[in-house]
């Protein structure tokens, strides 16, 4: 289903209004990226709250502004995804162990119980779960600097 023929707008109470050309109004739609670290502007799924989708966007850029603003925001609401710059420091290379990295949201210190918690997402990108479940992306390992790459290389 390729659905770009919409209005969106957000009501008084927050919620996401959609309003498509067969005259239904859905209230509460999210944003669901389908491939959000490979491409994220690229196919968005707008759902209800039961998951039933009510319209597809192929690519982000193709909405008028106000309506492509309202997505990022939503979507900015939902996800909590910090992006790695680089690795500080590691307390140790035995597991678990505390990483400082430096992220696009600051600094932080987070434990990393296993190997099992670094997962590769396509051939550059890696993901690193906490033990709080709080996942951190490495966009691309072959571009952090040369410290970092050092202690990842450890862990792989």
């Amino acid at each position: 289903m390729t659905t770009t023929k919409f209005t969106l707008t957000r009501n008084s109470f927050g919620k996401l209004i959609l309003s498509n050309d067969d005259g239904e109004v859905f209230e509460g739609v999210s944003p669901v990226r389908a491939f959000p670290i490979q491409s994220p502007l690229t196919g968005i799924s707008l759902v209800l709250t039961d998951g039933r989708e009510v319209a597809w966007i192929d690519q982000l850029d193709d909405l008028p502004a106000d309506a492509r603003e309202l997505v990022l925001e939503e979507l900015e609401g939902r996800e909590f995804m910090p992006e790695i710059s680089s690795i500080i420091s590691v307390t140790s290379f035995a597991l678990p162990c505390t990483w400082k990295v430096a992220t696009d949201r600051g600094e932080t210190d987070f434990v990393l119980k296993g190997d099992e918690d670094i997962r590769r997402i396509g051939k550059t990108s890696l993901l690193i779960t906490d033990n709080h479940g709080i996942q951190f992306l490495i966009r691309d390992m072959y571009e952090i600097d040369k410290h970092s790459r050092k202690i990842l290389d450890r862990f792989l």
